[in-house]
């Protein structure tokens, strides 16, 4: 999964250091693209050296190399450089580069929505002691992170597999996020019947995994299917939802994903 970098540490404690000029800083503009060079199997990040702003701010570690990000839109143009979308770096590249790319894209997200406080709209400051915004008013916004969930529905040996009617075009489990008073074992049942018209029992925790692309924290959970398996589909949500057997299960092009992985689990009979 996206978070597997082992051997490799990612350090996101918060720290007030300056950047050097070997430190990768990294640069995205309006939009939310990154600014990288390289090829399919090595990403290339622009680094303090050539990034001329005095608005940097200090991300994260993974290693012995330091991250920071680019707090404004600067002009910046370097040969075999382009603006490339997450999701259109998911799809090169794995490892710690797709780690730090979407680590620093979740806390770019976060700096770029919150500029002025929303209690008295006054300017919000750069913490220094903690990752946190603060107003002269009192008001303290810390990064949003949004709890989702992701639920391999069993039946047998048959799998309940989704495809989204928008956006990610393989295939899914059922998902969704946590509404407020839920516990998330709530969230999994009411997330399946919305979807699937399908009722479950015997929920079970499996793994949990950040991902930084829509700033969520993802849990998968296993579950049973109780009583009819009938499937009504929600067409609004999706334009597939079907029971599949194991040997049937088409993953996903690359294994990013908690979503992947929990069907993978499935397919080789490990769950």
């Amino acid at each position: 999964m996206i978070q597997d970098i082992f051997p490799s540490n990612l350090n996101i404690e918060y720290k007030t250091i300056e950047a050097k000029d070997d430190d990768y800083v990294l640069v995205f503009d309006e939009k939310g693209r990154l600014y990288v060079g390289g090829d399919s199997s090595k990403v290339i990040l622009t680094t303090k050296k050539e990034v001329k702003s005095n608005n940097i701010i200090y991300l994260f570690s993974i290693d012995d190399e330091k991250y920071f990000l680019c707090n404004e839109y600067v002009e910046i143009s370097k040969e075999g450089f382009s603006y490339y979308t997450i999701r259109e770096l998911r799809d090169k590249y794995s490892g710690k580069d797709i780690m730090a790319m979407f680590t620093a894209y979740h806390l770019w997200k976060w700096y770029a929505d919150n500029v002025y406080c929303g209690k008295c709209a006054g300017k919000l400051e750069i913490d220094n002691k903690e990752r946190a915004l603060r107003c002269s008013c009192g008001n303290v916004i810390y990064p949003r992170i949004n709890p989702a969930v992701i639920v391999g529905v069993l039946k047998g040996d048959s799998i309940l597999i989704t495809r989204y009617n928008r956006g990610y075009a393989h295939n899914a489990l059922v998902a969704g996020f946590a509404e407020i008073g839920e516990t998330l074992e709530e969230t999994v049942k009411r997330e399946v019947m919305e979807e699937t018209g399908v009722k479950v029992k015997n929920i079970r925790y499996y793994k949990s995994q950040p991902w930084g692309m829509a700033q969520d924290i993802l849990v998968g959970f296993y579950c049973e299917v109780d009583g009819d398996s009938e499937i009504n589909m929600d067409k609004d949500e999706l334009k597939y939802a079907e029971w599949v057997k194991r040997k049937d299960i088409v993953l996903q092009p690359n294994n990013l994903s908690l979503t992947n992985e929990m069907m993978k689990m499935f397919k080789e009979s490990k769950i």
